[in-house]
């Protein structure tokens, strides 16, 4: 609001003045401080881009991150065991060495080919997400047809074939061990470990049901991708204020 027309150069300018001022700020990476610049720049153009668009409904104010769950590094700060199977991260930080577990294709790549690691806290742990430069494969359909979708709110989406797609409503099946976790942290004493504990419990319940929409949504828009030329869908937001 008060410093129109800054660009990435006046926020690399910004950023360095504030790694002088934080003493915490001081044993990062310069290169993760250079991500975070680089995530705000996008955030900027990407407000000034659905205003010039006229983009409807909320265009996406940039608002401060008061709690950041993640931190990212490109090139330098983090080295990656010959094995594949542990990273270590070499900032002032004191993260250290950290064991790789789960399911995961990152031992097929060159280690030449990724180029930007990110620590990412989650309710139920943390996670180390790995940026690969590959070549993007095209899905192959399987028929040409077209098909116009409209989601609602009884059905996950109608289409203009007649079917309708069922809503799993995962939330509303884990409605009542939701409460019930929530409730418990209520039970506990303020700033003790028995409350930090429900507090984790609560998180991981709604992070089990936010997955399960994430990748029933996924599995949904591959199928009719996969068996359909063109697909064409009604925008909620344009249909409301229309």
């Amino acid at each position: 609001m008060d410093n129109r027309g800054v660009g990435k150069k006046e926020l690399y300018q910004y950023n360095t003045q504030l790694r002088a001022e934080f003493e915490f700020v001081k044993d990062l990476n310069s290169h993760a401080c250079q991500a975070s610049v680089e995530n705000v720049e996008r955030a900027i153009n990407r407000f000034f881009d659905n205003c010039k668009n006229k983009k409807p409904g909320k265009k996406g104010y940039p608002k401060l991150k008061k709690h950041s769950r993640s931190v990212e590094y490109k090139t330098s700060g983090w080295k990656l065991h010959p094995s594949k199977r542990r990273i270590t991260f070499s900032d002032k930080k004191g993260i250290g060495t950290l064991r790789l577990l789960g399911k995961w294709e990152i031992h097929t790549y060159p280690i030449e080919l990724i180029k930007r690691v990110r620590i990412v806290r989650r309710a139920d742990g943390y996670y180390i997400q790995f940026c690969v430069k590959v070549d993007a494969a095209t899905l192959r359909r399987t028929r040409d047809g077209e098909i116009g979708l409209d989601v609602g709110l009884e059905h996950f989406y109608s289409d203009s074939n007649g079917h309708h797609e069922e809503n799993p409503r995962f939330l509303r099946k884990a409605e009542k061990a939701i409460k019930h976790a929530q409730r418990q942290i209520y039970t506990k004493e303020k700033g003790k470990n028995n409350r930090r504990k429900a507090i984790r419990r609560y998180a991981r319940k709604y992070l089990r049901v936010s997955r399960q929409r994430e990748e029933h949504a996924k599995r949904i828009a591959r199928n009719v991708c996969k068996v359909n030329a063109f697909v064409a869908y009604v925008d909620a937001k344009r249909r409301a204020a229309g």
